[in-house]
């Protein structure tokens, strides 16, 4: 048996393929495939089409081709490495679920993932998830946050994946497209995909009450086929996302609203740190762009300059 499949699972050194037949297969990569330009760690991942054969009477298939990617997402594998992790590829959506508390999502690590996703033209949608738990003061975050991001076009939903609060709106959005589902170990990722696909019955963690943040549950990304029509891609929760592949361009472009004012600066190679006429500048001393969207710009600015110096 010959033919193209899709990677449903990256397991370490195997890899489950979804044969034209809709069999699920287990292969291993042969020959060197090697993404020099990305300097990566995984050279095939959930959301690749691959060519792979399975011999007859063997039970494991063999990988020899990987297609041509549209998109990726990508973080850096440590913080002290060079080398690149890829989570996925071929995405249509990124839907990155957050939360105020149990455990807290930083404002920077979601506009991480927000750049990645602009780097590579994936649209982004933010999932606030547990908000049946929130009293007034968490509730004004969820409000500022949506300010902010609904601002700048990313859509805010509202949910509750306990009360089954907007599931169903989450599910139309679903339809039809392969998704990415993102976020903190411990935002409630494996009980979304539950409540979508229950027959899945995915583990999930509690909430570690000493660090207020959640146990990985999910240790390798997989993508499941949703009975409603399209696939989506359950990743590990990650604490850390770092920036990596665009070492040296210009970061502001991966800020869509600081992009927009930068049309406007005095100089063309302005980086909106503390040139003289500034347009960025002044769109944050009015609050046009918010202080903790520039930040995460400064902070993955500085990042870029000290991986780009020893590069």
């Amino acid at each position: 048996m010959e033919g193209k499949g899709l990677v449903i699972k990256s397991a370490g050194s195997t890899y489950t393929v979804r044969s034209p037949d809709s069999r699920s297969i287990e292969c291993k990569l042969v020959g060197k495939y090697r993404l020099e330009e990305l300097r990566s760690t995984n050279p095939v991942v959930v959301g690749d089409w691959v060519d792979f054969t399975l011999e007859k009477g063997e039970k494991l298939g063999r990988i020899k081709g990987v297609g041509s990617r549209k998109n990726y997402i990508l973080r850096k594998s440590t913080n002290l490495s060079k080398a690149h992790q890829i989570i996925a590829a071929n995405i249509d959506r990124l839907m990155l679920m957050v939360t105020v508390k149990s455990p807290v999502t930083y404002p920077e690590f979601i506009d991480r993932y927000l750049v990645s996703a602009e780097a590579y033209n994936i649209p982004a949608t933010l999932l606030i998830n547990k908000i049946d738990l929130y009293g007034p003061k968490e509730k004004e975050k969820v409000d500022a946050w949506k300010e902010i991001y609904e601002k700048i076009a990313y859509p805010c939903i509202e949910c509750s994946v306990e009360k089954n609060i907007n599931i169903d709106r989450i599910k139309k959005e679903l339809q039809g497209k392969v998704t990415l589902l993102a976020g903190n170990s411990g935002v409630g990722k494996s009980s979304l995909i539950n409540q979508i696909e229950p027959g899945l019955k995915l583990k999930t963690g509690e909430i570690s009450a000493y660090h207020k943040s959640g146990k990985h549950t999910t240790t390798f990304a997989e993508m499941f086929e949703l009975s409603l029509g399209g696939y989506l891609i359950d990743t590990p929760g990650i604490r850390g996302f770092g920036i990596t592949d665009m070492e040296d361009e210009p970061l502001f472009h991966y800020f869509p609203e600081i992009f927009k004012f930068s049309t406007d600066c005095k100089f063309h190679n302005c980086i909106h740190v503390n040139e003289p006429e500034c347009s960025v500048i002044q769109a944050i001393e009015s609050g046009e762009i918010s202080h903790s969207r520039y930040n995460s710009y400064l902070n993955l600015l500085s990042e870029q300059k000290n991986t780009s110096k020893y590069r």
